[in-house]
């Protein structure tokens, strides 16, 4: 299964968080947002779509979404800390203040 993440999450503001619906589930990471950081607290796949590449994909759909509005990310979710911990070009989205392990 390939999941274009750039074209399928969406932010739903009112909920603070990031969606990505697969087959009429939904993943997603919440967030909260102070200035022009927003700081990713929780993501959760549904485990029918685990193991498919479908995190991975909404962080991506969530990291493009930072990186058209020039966000700046804090990571205290630790999936998402581990994803852009692997993709160097991602680490530019991070806040001065965020650490990566």
């Amino acid at each position: 299964m390939t999941v274009h993440a750039a074209n399928a999450v969406i932010d739903v503001r009112q909920r603070r968080r990031f969606e990505l619906e697969v087959t009429g589930a939904k993943a997603f990471i919440d967030y909260h947002r102070s200035g022009n950081v927003v700081t990713l607290t929780y993501a959760y796949v549904p485990p029918d779509l685990r193991g498919r590449g479908v995190g991975a994909a909404l962080v991506a759909g969530a990291l493009e979404l930072v990186r058209q509005r020039a966000e700046k990310v804090i990571p205290q979710c630790a999936y998402v800390a581990a994803y852009i911990a692997r993709h160097p070009h991602d680490q530019a989205l991070l806040e001065d203040r965020a650490d990566v392990r």
